[in-house]
């Protein structure tokens, strides 16, 4: 992803109307990303795109919403933030605009009831999935599943979890990386995408934390790398 003082590249957020992904369009966006949410309903994701914009700060890059396929083709990164029940069919809706790009996937694969126990799909993971279905003409990279959606809206939130990165390009994990960075999250490569079955699983383990404990924003942090 190239960037420079002026201008930052739009990004397409699929997805961007749930809660996860609806938070990172609105720090993106503040962070001067212009941001393209894409749903099923081009109307629900113009609607969204409407009052998230009304919640930006004066100088914030513009927000606006059109159904997935669309969405995709208007964005130079891709980021996939739908449940992993919809994952396969979303896929398919934007496989074509997304080739030669880079797609961030966030989809954590919960198996209903037991959403807090660890579940791993036939593909050995939601990202591996995601990667095998857009093909080769696409790199993806795997950020942002442990981060929970309960502050993201709220931009003054300091948010207390590191986002593992993983994936097999580096250049797409560097925009990942990035892309914490924007949303005010510290980025770590985290290796290849094999290990986001891992990353994914934590997010499973960090709702019964949340249950147990009684508390919406448990996350994770890395020590002994040296921060800012």
């Amino acid at each position: 992803m190239t960037t420079n003082s002026h201008a930052k590249p739009p990004l397409a957020v699929i997805g961007g109307t749930g809660a996860e992904g609806s938070g990172l369009v609105l720090r993106w966006a503040a962070a001067g990303y212009p941001v393209i949410i894409g749903s099923r309903s081009r109307e629900k994701a113009e609607t969204v795109a409407t009052e998230l914009s009304a919640e930006l700060p004066p100088g914030s890059a513009p927000i606006a919403g059109d159904e997935n396929a669309a969405a995709a083709a208007a964005g130079d990164v891709v980021v996939l933030s739908v449940p992993y029940s919809a994952q396969e069919g979303t896929v398919a809706q934007i496989a074509a605009a997304c080739q030669g790009k880079v797609v961030v996937t966030v989809g954590v694969p919960l198996k209903p009831p037991k959403v807090s126990t660890v579940w791993r799909p036939a593909g050995g993971c939601a990202a591996q999935e995601a990667q095998a279905q857009l093909g080769d003409g696409v790199r993806v990279a795997a950020a942002f599943q442990n981060v929970s959606a309960a502050h993201l809206k709220d931009l003054s939130y300091a948010v207390e979890c590191d986002i593992l990165v993983t994936g097999d390009d580096k250049e797409a994990k560097a925009i990942a990386i990035e892309l914490a960075a924007a949303a005010g999250m510290f980025g770590i490569d985290a290796g290849p995408l094999a290990n986001a079955s891992v990353v994914e699983g934590l997010t499973a383990l960090l709702i019964g934390v949340n249950i147990r404990n009684k508390i919406k924003s448990s996350g994770i942090r890395i020590t002994g790398i040296p921060r800012d």
